[in-house]
């Protein structure tokens, strides 16, 4: 059964999601606060998901995000945003923030417990392998049933959006990629008005986390990224 941090400053939202999980089977500890919802995990551990309002008193929605991911023990745990502010520039900064999802409010309670099913799913260890569903690239390997990522057999953490970046880039080895496609089918934001610097931003993220494989991800001038369609020598080597 999965635990469900909920910090939500509106009462009566905080109650409908609170009945809502608890009857999709989840436990649910629901707090106003940021900083009553921080102190929950020092003292329990991980939730399973977090669910973040952004504009809380207090300490706001993205200080709770940054500290989480700032601690070693919940730099992995999935997070949703939940905020009035639905432009595509402000979900922008909630996935850079690393984010999982962004929810903007109102919303349909159905389509939000899909989501949170869909981000647990994500999450969650398959216990058996599916070789259809991974994929491998020099030292890299992917599995995309399990949603986790080794590097010479050392498994690395990537957020939602940079494991949907890799998975696209993978499967598109030697073919450029536009920073408004990346956009589109990693972050589905389809406003070209949006600054594309948070693709830059999530590569360079993603190419530090891979090491040696990280310099397969090719800059395109003017005109986006590509990963390369094989891997080198060093790319190759566990050394």
């Amino acid at each position: 059964m999965a635990n469900i941090l909920i910090i939500e400053d509106e009462e009566d939202l905080l109650l409908t999601l609170e009945y809502n999980l608890k009857n999709e089977g989840y436990q649910v500890f629901p707090f106003a606060t940021g900083e009553e919802g921080l102190e929950w995990v020092s003292q329990n551990g991980p939730p399973d998901l977090a669910m973040l309002d952004i504009m809380l008193p207090g300490m706001s929605g993205i200080e709770v995000c940054h500290r989480l991911r700032m601690d070693e023990r919940t730099r992995a745990t999935p997070i949703l945003f939940l905020s009035a502010k639905g432009d595509d520039s402000d979900r922008v900064v909630g996935f850079e923030l690393g984010a999982d999802d962004y929810v903007v409010k109102p919303f349909h309670v159905r389509e939000l417990m899909l989501r949170v099913r869909a981000i647990l799913r994500r999450s969650s260890v398959v216990p058996q392998l599916q070789e259809s569903s991974q994929e491998v690239f020099g030292v890299l390997k992917m599995d995309r049933t399990r949603h986790r990522v080794w590097l010479a057999e050392q498994e690395i953490f990537l957020t939602a959006m940079e494991f949907k970046l890799l998975d696209l880039l993978l499967s598109n080895k030697g073919r450029v990629q536009s920073r408004d496609t990346l956009l589109t089918k990693v972050w589905n934001l389809n406003n070209t008005s949006v600054q594309t610097r948070t693709v830059d931003v999530h590569v360079k993220r993603l190419r530090e986390k891979l090491g040696p494989v990280g310099d397969a991800i090719e800059t395109v001038r003017n005109m986006g990224y590509r990963l390369r369609e094989r891997p080198t020598d060093t790319e190759t080597s566990t050394s």
